[in-house]
């Protein structure tokens, strides 16, 4: 990769998180200004399949298949997100509101795991990012199939009826397998064209932008309704600050359990802690009568977990340093 390529790749990932709360805060400013939430949701899935295309692109065919190789921490990577994770929030949902959406929204952010800026999060913190990047594919499937069976356990099978399975399915086609065939179309081609090479290599500097325009048009999409929901999003941070505190540390000891090597140790942790919420808000948009609350709910979990991140990207680094 080129020199300056990988600088700027660097400089973009080290100030990722100041980016982000700019890109908040002008989405912010622009939906209060300049109101058309309809538009700026319409927005919101192109945006997000841009993104995890520049994402997809950054695992290499080979690199994919080498990961399925890697059963153990694969298996302890499903069972921090699809076992321990839930047993945190079963544990923490009795603190919420006993309002059906609000836990609705509370669940959807928190049982699923994130898949795009955690990669370099965990490779600020010293993690392994490139098992986790080789991953993400295998844990957005994992979710959207696990996800509706997980609200049925949680919420009932009335509740759970709020989310339909279409929106599942569009989710799975224009976010899971458009972008992957996309990036595998552009691994392909690299191979055949010095051109294309350089060009997939200067899109190692795209996920950071790509993930701050979702931002950007969330943010916008949500402003103008926040104030009619503002309480409700206030009565959820407990929740989500006990969640930023133990799922890392839980995460942590899943993967210390399964005797993983301190890197790998370090990507549980990260991705037990980090949470899908750019992907599922298109789903909680789709549920009727979801707008404002469920996306109050939602962005709230985003804002405590940047400020979380700041946070592992200095305490994750540490665990397993004596070994």
């Amino acid at each position: 990769m080129d020199m300056s390529i990988a600088t700027l790749r660097d400089r973009l990932e080290a100030s990722q998180i100041g980016l982000y709360f700019a890109a908040l805060t002008v989405g912010a400013g622009i939906g209060a200004l300049m109101p058309g939430t309809s538009a700026w949701e319409a927005a919101i899935t192109p945006a997000l399949a841009l993104m995890l295309f520049v994402t997809f692109l950054q695992v290499p065919l080979a690199e994919l298949g080498r990961a399925f190789q890697q059963t153990r921490f694969l298996a302890v990577l499903l069972a921090a997100n699809f076992v321990v994770v839930p047993a945190i929030v079963a544990i923490l949902l009795p603190l919420a509101p006993d309002d059906a959406m609000v836990r609705l929204g509370v669940l959807l952010v928190l049982l699923t795991p994130c898949i795009d800026y955690v990669v370099t999060f965990a490779h600020l913190g010293r993690a392994d990012a490139r098992i986790l990047l080789a991953a993400t594919p295998l844990l957005l499937i994992a979710q959207m199939l696990v996800l509706p069976l997980q609200l049925r356990l949680f919420l009932g099978a009335d509740a759970a009826r709020l989310v339909e399975p279409g929106p599942f399915l569009h989710a799975f086609v224009w976010l899971i397998a458009v972008p992957l065939a996309m990036a595998a179309v552009v691994q392909l081609w690299t191979r055949r064209s010095k051109r294309a090479e350089r060009a997939a290599a200067a899109s190692g500097t795209m996920p950071v932008p790509a993930t701050a325009l979702v931002l950007l048009i969330v943010a916008a999409a949500v402003t103008p309704q926040l104030g009619q929901a503002i309480g409700p999003a206030l009565g959820v941070l407990p929740i989500y600050l006990a969640f930023a505190a133990i799922a890392p540390l839980l995460g942590w000891g899943a993967a210390r359990l399964a005797r993983l090597d301190p890197p790998a140790g370090r990507t549980v942790a990260f991705s037990a802690a980090t949470r899908n919420s750019l992907v599922v808000l298109p789903l909680a948009l789709a549920v009727p009568g979801a707008v404002p609350l469920l996306p109050a709910i939602i962005v709230m979990q985003t804002m405590i977990e940047l400020l979380a991140e700041l946070v592992y990207i200095r305490a994750i680094p540490m665990l397993g340093r004596s070994r």
